[in-house]
Formats: C-alpha cells, sequence, structure tokens
C-alpha cells in the first residue's frame, strides 16, 4: 500500500503552487470524504444476488463523489469481483472473507486488483469439534493459495470458484482463510446448539441466516480488516460509515460511527446500530448512500 505520508510527500510541490481558493476548495472536499463501508448480500444485493438499478446508482453516486467506498463481504475474491465492477469502483479497496483476505483495487493492474493482506489459520481443532457435533455437516474451506477445498458435492455462490473435493482430514490439516460449515439436515437453532458445544477456541464465527457457520482466524472480523485500512488512508474515525444485514457485521457496525442496518437484521445486529433502514426489497440500501451526497 502507498501510504498516506507518502502520498502528502509526492504532492507537496503541486501544494505549493496551490491559490488560497484552491486551499479551501480541497479542505471542504476533504471534509466531505469518508470510508463506506458495505456489504453485499442482504444490503447490495437481494438473496437471489440481484442489485436494483436504484442500489446500483446510488452507489456508482458515492463513488463519483469521492467518498472511499469499500465493500465488505463475507464472500470470497473472486465472488465480490463481480460486485465491485458494477458499482463502478477501479480503485480503492474491498475486504473479502470476513476480513481474512483484503484487495486493493487497480484499473491499471493485470486483474484489476491485488492481494495486499491474507490472514490465515490452522482449521483443525475447529472442523475435528464440529464434526464431533454435526457429523453430516458439509464443509469447505478457502486455503493461502485463494482456492476451496470441500467435502463431497458441496458448492456455494459466495467460494466464486468451483470447489475441489477433498476428504475430511486433508480438509483439516489445510492451511485456511476462511471456513464454512452448512446442515441441511438440522434447523438453524440446532445447528446454532451444536455450534455452542462444540466449544470453539481460537478462531472467530459467526453464524448465518440458516444452518450455516462462516469461521476465520481469531480477531478476523470484517472490522479488523477496516480498521487497518482506516489507518492507512488516514480517515478519521468520526468518518466512517458501515451498512450490513448478517451477524457477520456486528463488529463493523459497532466499528463504524454511522453504523447502519438494513431492515430484515436480526435484533441482535440492529442492537449495534446507529440506524436502522429499509429493508434490502426495499432499496434500503439505496436512500443511505443518497444521504451521503453532497
Amino acid at each position: 500500500m502507498t501510504t498516506t505520508a507518502e502520498n502528502a510527500a509526492a504532492g507537496t510541490e503541486d501544494q505549493r503552487k496551490m491559490t488560497m481558493t484552491d486551499r479551501a476548495s480541497l479542505n471542504g472536499s476533504r471534509k466531505l470524504r469518508k470510508l463506506v463501508a458495505l456489504d453485499v448480500d442482504g444490503t447490495l444485493v437481494n438473496h437471489d444476488g440481484h442489485m436494483s438499478p436504484a442500489v446500483r446508482e446510488a452507489a456508482r453516486a458515492v463513488v463519483e463523489a469521492g467518498h472511499q467506498v469499500v465493500v465488505a463481504t463475507g464472500r470470497s475474491l473472486n465472488a465480490t469481483l463481480p460486485v465491485i465492477e458494477l458499482i463502478g469502483l477501479t480503485s480503492g479497496y474491498a475486504v473479502c472473507s470476513n476480513g481474512g483476505v483484503t484487495l486493493r483495487i487497480d484499473a491499471t493492474l493485470a486483474d484489476g486488483y491485488e492481494v495486499v493482506d491474507r490472514v490465515t489459520f490452522s482449521p483443525g481443532p475447529a472442523l475435528r469439534a464440529l464434526r464431533t457435533k454435526l457429523p453430516t455437516a458439509k464443509f469447505a474451506l478457502e486455503d493461502e493459495e485463494g482456492r476451496f477445498l470441500s467435502t463431497e458435492r458441496f458448492q456455494d455462490g459466495t467460494f466464486g470458484i468451483e470447489a475441489e473435493g477433498v476428504d475430511f482430514e486433508t480438509l483439516a490439516d489445510a492451511t485456511a482463510v476462511r471456513v464454512v460449515v452448512s446442515s441441511a439436515d438440522n434447523t438453524p437453532d440446532e445447528f446454532a446448539h451444536a455450534i455452542d458445544s462444540a466449544g470453539l477456541h481460537g478462531v472467530t464465527y459467526s453464524v448465518g441466516w440458516s444452518a450455516w457457520l462462516d469461521i476465520a482466524a481469531n480477531g478476523v472480523t470484517k472490522a479488523s480488516a477496516l480498521e487497518l485500512l482506516r489507518r492507512e488512508l488516514g480517515v478519521d474515525p468520526a468518518d466512517t460509515v458501515a451498512m450490513g444485514d448478517g451477524r457477520n457485521d456486528i463488529e463493523m457496525l459497532d466499528w463504524a460511527a454511522r453504523g447502519v442496518a438494513m431492515g430484515q437484521a436480526p435484533a441482535e445486529v440492529a442492537a449495534v446500530a446507529q440506524e436502522i433502514t429499509g429493508t434490502v426489497e426495499q432499496d434500503g440500501a439505496a436512500a443511505v448512500l443518497r444521504s451521503l451526497l453532497p
């Protein structure tokens, strides 16, 4: 990453040539600029993966207004890239895999991005503990090279690439960025109880809307990755905005000065937010995004 200090040094000569009017204009734009962290599923797109024209146009307008928009999602890298393209983000950052992977977006790069941070962990203890409580569950993980490994026939749109089938022990011995557990044989309540009784230690995890679990390295969340970016970019904590709807958004909404929960968010998510907007089907994200425009 190029630091704020390096950017300032590079621009010193140009800044000396600015008129008083130029400086006043620059200071005004700096006051406007915010770091805006946006969840994807249930926030920018509905649960069928569709982004409405209203949300797309509002997100593009916020990007064009000069705010530092960061897509912050549980999706893995390849499933995040189409969303970045939809909202017209050609520079900046994205946080994927619930904080496990951070991308720098730059249209001049060959792929249009580069991975600048990837936080890994050993998933074996957590996987083995969960298997004793959920013997019929399906398991998958994103490894340190960005591949997806999974037990038999487990594929999901948030992976972004085809998962490679492996046996459970190969999965448990891998190095992971993100682990996913899903069970079609348990109700959400049964699933949540099984996870609680598994006694997971040394990892961070969040339970989804259904019988779905995401696991990351200890202390790694969307918020932890966003805080590193905030410091790198020199954004004041008061100028942070975040919007989301899931339990994996709780830390992010609490981190932001303006945390906005979607209208369909569970009670524990809404409880940490400063605001509640409309549901994803009501284009609640668009209303919040428009409020950031001059």
